[in-house]
């Protein structure tokens, strides 16, 4: 049985419950999924504060999950977040592999060709250029569609938010002429394949994306052999303390 821990960076529950059904659902009966919430932080992410915040909380997460001696080692960690706070500092500390819902998403839609990004959250289209361009997806990136309402927003109503990501999404594919249009969100597992009928291209969902991509990472060849931090820790939570630099 492999296992795949999953960081829910903002502090909404129910974020984490949605993640524990989609991923376990594209993980199958082989993997034991284990997502955990973050402990500090805004209940839902949608602008740079809040993301530089996400970043220590998923961090905390992880260190949270790792101190549980009842819990086995995770195989993998995936950040639940379109946008993976944290992602290249618990790459850095891990001794398995790490990825986030947007890298794997990305990398995905690339192999179609040049992809278009829907969203929710207008706040996220500076962020998730920047990323793409650190992820080394720049390039095949075609443009960031952002509907009005937030993740969290579109997350409480689904019925609606299908309808509106729907249009979205051929609109995307058409002003770019994307190959591949991802619906990224952790709030929005599952929409992608509901819609997929009413959408003339691909669509990637990103949740099932980040599944797939951090149960087929190989370890690290230069990983760490133990979990850990070269980094002397003041004030944070006794669980990162104990992983930082004695």
């Amino acid at each position: 049985m492999r296992h795949l821990l999953v960081l829910n960076p903002n502090t909404t529950a129910g974020v984490t419950a949605l993640l524990q059904r989609h991923v376990q659902r594209a993980a199958g009966p082989g993997v034991a999924v284990r997502c955990v919430t973050a402990r500090l932080g805004a209940p839902y992410i949608a602008c740079e504060a809040s993301y530089a915040v996400a970043g220590h909380a998923a961090l905390d997460a992880w260190a949270m999950a790792l101190a549980q001696p009842a819990q086995p080692a995770p195989d993998a960690v995936l950040i639940g977040c379109f946008g993976d706070p944290g992602l290249f500092a618990l790459r850095e500390a891990s001794p398995v592999p790490v990825t986030g819902l947007a890298e794997a998403a990305c990398l995905e839609a690339a192999q179609r060709g040049r992809f278009a990004i829907v969203t929710g959250g207008a706040r996220w289209v500076p962020m998730l250029e920047r990323l793409a361009q650190a992820l080394g997806c720049g390039a095949a990136l075609a443009g960031i569609h952002s509907v009005a309402p937030t993740g969290a927003q579109l997350a409480a109503d689904p019925q609606g938010a299908r309808a509106l990501l729907a249009q979205a999404c051929r609109e995307a594919a058409a002003r770019w002429n994307a190959q591949a249009v991802i619906v990224g969100g952790a709030g929005l597992a599952g929409i992608a394949e509901a819609i997929q009928a009413e959408v003339p291209v691909p669509l990637v969902d990103s949740v099932a994306a980040g599944t797939r991509h951090a149960l087929a990472l190989p370890r690290p060849a230069h990983a760490r052999a133990t979990p850990g931090f070269d980094v002397g820790w003041q004030q944070v939570s006794a669980e990162l303390q104990a992983l930082g630099q004695r």
